[in-house]
This record gives structure tokens, sequence and C-alpha cells, in this order.
């Protein structure tokens, strides 16, 4: 036989009034049903501050982020500091970290040495991961929101299904890597072109992937219920559904944010991505020191950011998405 426990009545939030009013014979009242308050963003981040590695993790998350928007606004990076400022001092390139920090003093920009040009490789680390980053949270932002809407209509229109299914079909069999390749040699290759490039059909798979979950739930016996008493479709998609997918869809997005910096990285170093000193063209640019002894620091620095930052993105979304499902929040 369990033992009786006490229980707590200031976890149900409520005054003594309320708690211990006296209720007539009204069915209504009588029916009711005393439980605790529930937020659900506030169950969110209770359970993803729960695991002690998530807070170490938005820590680096907030130093990279601080690095690569705040620190060379701060420098004047590309504007007040010139990147080529050192080109025609042969004394000046490729440097290794002490070297430059000898010639050109105990500064944080020449902690990692200099590069081909001159440049500090580590302002220019930071200066190519904004462009990266900021590439990917447009394309994500796209993608996602084009995906979401279309998948959500996808979903419950059969008209709409019978035309989709045969475009989806058609694009999903040609290579994405491919087709991107394809839209940056027609266009220049600039920072919003290579934006249309990842949106033009990145959206699709996204897309194809809600209008599967949108099938899974819409017959559920809620939603029937719903359709029965004459509640509209639109209200459906965006109260029954849409809200019970919020885990899924900031799962979808722990992906795709990394995957576009993965994909202009790829691209730069094919030779086929921005003109912009991105990460991918830093990598470019230093594929020859790669192998020459005292220079592949200029190689593995923006190999290493990339590397990083495209983890900790993944590992936060992902992390974030498992905290969004309601079933973890008991």
């Amino acid at each position: 036989m369990e033992e009786n426990k006490l229980i707590n009545l200031d976890e149900f939030n409520m005054s003594d009034e309320e708690l211990f009013s006296r209720v007539d014979h009204n069915s209504l009242d009588s029916e009711k049903i005393t439980a605790p308050r529930y937020s659900y963003w506030q169950s969110v981040f209770r359970v993803f501050f729960r695991n002690k590695l998530n807070i170490v993790i938005l820590a680096v998350l907030a130093v990279i982020i601080a690095f690569t928007y705040v620190y060379p606004a701060v420098i004047g990076y590309d504007a007040d500091v010139d990147p080529y400022q050192n080109l025609l001092d042969p004394t000046a390139k490729h440097l290794s970290p002490s070297a430059a920090l000898e010639k050109f003093g105990n500064h944080i920009s020449w902690i990692l040495g200099t590069g081909k040009s001159g440049e500090s490789t580590f302002d220019a680390i930071w200066y190519g991961s904004s462009i990266s980053i900021s590439l990917a949270l447009i394309c994500a932002a796209i993608n996602m929101t084009v995906g979401v809407v279309v998948g959500a209509i996808w979903g419950f229109s059969k008209k709409v299904d019978a035309v989709m299914m045969e475009v989806y079909n058609i694009i999903a069999n040609v290579p994405y890597i491919l087709l991107i390749s394809v839209v940056v040699l027609i266009m220049s290759a600039n920072f919003w072109s290579m934006v249309f490039a990842l949106t033009v059909t990145g959206w699709l798979a996204i897309a194809y992937f809600i209008r599967t979950q949108v099938i899974i739930i819409r017959d559920r016996e809620y939603n029937l219920a719903s359709r029965c008493l004459g509640t509209p479709i639109f209200r459906i998609a965006t109260k029954n559904i849409l809200p019970f997918m919020t885990s899924v869809i900031v799962t979808l997005i722990a992906t795709e944010i990394p995957s576009y910096i993965s994909y202009e990285v790829f691209l730069s170093y094919i030779g086929m991505g921005l003109k912009d000193m991105s990460l991918g063209k830093l990598i470019e640019v230093a594929q020859d020191a790669m192998f020459t002894p005292g220079w592949q620091l200029e190689f593995w620095s923006p190999v290493a950011v990339a590397s990083i930052i495209t983890v900790v993105l993944y590992v936060v979304g992902q992390n974030l998405g498992d905290a969004s499902d309601p079933r973890t929040h008991m």
C-alpha cells in the first residue's frame, strides 16, 4: 500500500478562494478539473536548459555570433581596416602567429598569422563567417517559410497534391548540388544569386516532408471531429496541425542552416561559389597552403571555424527540437 503523500498546493498557482471555494450542484462546475497552469514555451526552455551541456553550447554560439557580427564591425574590417594594405610588403605574407605578432605587435588580429596577401587570417575568418552565416540564415528563412506553407496546402488539397507530386518527382531526381551549380554558372556568383540558387528549389523537399506529416495528422479523430463541426480547413491547419509539428519544424531548421553553410563552402572550394571573401572562398584561396610547411594554419583555421559553426548550430537546433516535443515536458 502506497504511503500518503502531502500535496503542495502552491504548484497549482491558485488562490485559496479558487482552491477551496464551495461548488454547488451545477453540472458544469462539477466537471472542472484543477491542474497546474501550463505554458508551452516556458516548458520548452525549462527542458532545454535542464541539460547543462546546452548552456555550454549556447555560450559557444554566443561567442561565435559576437566574433562573426560584432568583431568585424568594431574593427571596421574592409572599411577602416584594408585587408590588402600589406599586399606590396613581401615580408608580411604567410607569417606564422609568432612572426606576425613580432612584426605587427601584440594584437588579437595576428594570433593566426597572415595570408597570401599579408592580411590578418583571424580578421578574414570572422568577416567571412558573417557572410556565410548570413547566407545560411536567409536561405533557411525563405525555404522554411515557403516549404511549411506549401507543404500544409499540399497535404490538404488533393488537386494540389496531384500537380505537386509530378513537380516533385521531376525536380527531386536532379541532384541538388548540380542544380545549384548550373544556376550559379548562369548568374554572376554574388551573394543574392547564391541565395536564389539555394532557394529556387530548396523549399521543395521541405514542403514534401511537411505534406507527409500533414497527411498523417489530418485524419486523426480530433481533426475529423473539427471538420464534422464545420471548422474551416485553414483553422484546422493553423490550430490543430502546425502547432503539433513545432518540434519537427525546429528539427528541420537545425539541419537546414548548417547544410547551407556546407553548400557555400563546398561550391567556393571548387571555384563556383561566392566572389566575396566567405569561409568557402578563404578555404579555396588557401588550398596551396595546406601542404606547405609553416603555412598550414591559413587553410586549417577557416576549415576549423566552419566545422565548429556548423556543429554548434546543428546541436543547438537538435536539442531545441527535442525540447519542443511536448512529450518531453512531463
